[in-house]
């Protein structure tokens, strides 16, 4: 009798070092890939941050003033003058064009007072 519970006792500690042996493997295996995804993470962050300082470079306003006036005469670029802006009335769509639609029921002091009375 004593034999056999020892027999089974010892079998289930094998049974639970191999279980235990599968779960750390497996825990090492993920942890890999957690470290090659935050390694990917900090190089997609730093390329970030470069091509963030990169863009403000090239959009320096003096950058840009010297490039315009290099290439002023094959971009046929030209100074804007003050007639050339829109009149506020050639401006489509202004709000004092459209009328205000009143639904059924309501009233024009409804519209303005933003309530509803019954």
């Amino acid at each position: 009798m004593l034999r056999t519970v020892d027999l089974v006792l010892v079998c289930a500690m094998i049974a639970a070092a191999t279980l235990t042996y599968q779960i750390k493997h497996a825990a090492e295996g993920k942890l890999s890939v957690v470290r090659e995804l935050q390694a990917e993470i900090k190089l997609q962050e730093e390329t970030i941050d470069l091509l963030e300082a990169d863009w403000s470079l090239l959009n320096q306003p003096s950058r840009l003033q010297r490039l315009s006036t290099a290439f002023e005469a094959e971009l046929g670029l030209k100074t804007i003058e003050a007639a050339q802006m829109a009149l506020p009335g050639e401006l489509p769509g202004r709000a004092s064009d459209f009328e205000p639609q009143i639904a059924e029921g309501e009233t024009d002091a409804t519209l303005t007072t933003g309530s509803v009375t019954p």
